[in-house]
């Protein structure tokens, strides 16, 4: 079945702020985006408000529309919050992965180093949110998964606005050891490694330069798209 004009505004919207390539803070013009997918402001309107209900956009009353731009102090309950969320995950996938799923996480830290070697930043990230993401559907709780999926796309937001680099930090032996642990059913040592990796994460961020976007939005919601790793 063909997507609606707002399904396919919100995929747009949601794959570019997950490959950092629409930042926070960036005005989310109606006809801008009605131009751009050839559709009526009213159909704008109702992808914007499913997006504000994801707490990815933000309506502000006589203004418009705009990627959500996290404070510091919502960036650090943000991690918080991914900390205890992955834990329980961690805590639910320790013993249940299969030999398909560790087989797809191994090449999945091959695939993020291969895009980080050669520069691909928004397939770098969408490796490292994959990596996560996988973890959470191995754990087998809908509602666990569903929020730590807004949690990754908010987070994302946050490192590319307060990250000196925009960089993921998913340093790939972090990911191994978090494999290892996952292989081996170690339920104590797997929710270590995913506090730690996210304390990690944490840690990189600097709240003193935000960096700035130079791209229009339309090079940031049309850019091209790599395919990602496969099942």
């Amino acid at each position: 079945m063909k997507d609606s004009p707002e399904d396919l505004i919100v995929n747009a919207i949601l794959d570019a702020i997950a490959e950092q390539r629409l930042p926070a803070g960036t005005k989310l013009g109606e006809q801008a985006l009605s131009d751009l997918f050839g559709c009526n402001r009213a159909n704008v309107r109702r992808a914007l408000a499913s997006l504000a209900a994801q707490q990815v956009v933000e309506l502000r009353p006589n203004r418009g529309a705009f990627v959500m731009t996290p404070s510091p102090k919502e960036a650090r309950d943000i991690f918080q919050a991914r900390r205890a969320i992955e834990g329980t995950i961690a805590r639910h996938a320790s013993g249940q992965a299969s030999a398909d799923d560790i087989a797809f996480l191994r090449d999945n830290i091959l695939e993020e180093a291969k895009a980080h070697k050669s520069g691909d930043k928004p397939g770098e990230l969408r490796a490292s949110r994959q990596f996560h993401m996988r973890i959470a559907q191995i754990a087998g709780n809908l509602v666990l998964e569903r929020f730590l999926s807004e949690m990754t796309m908010r987070s994302t937001l946050i490192l590319g606005l307060y990250s000196s680099s925009g960089n993921s930090s998913c340093a790939e032996d972090e990911h191994d050891r978090i494999v290892d642990a996952l292989e081996a059913g170690s339920t104590d040592e797997l929710v270590r490694l995913a506090d730690e990796h996210l304390r990690h994460l944490e840690e990189g961020l600097n709240f003193d330069e935000p960096p700035t976007a130079p791209m229009s939005l339309k090079e940031q919601l049309m850019a091209p798209r790599k395919t990602p790793p496969s099942e």
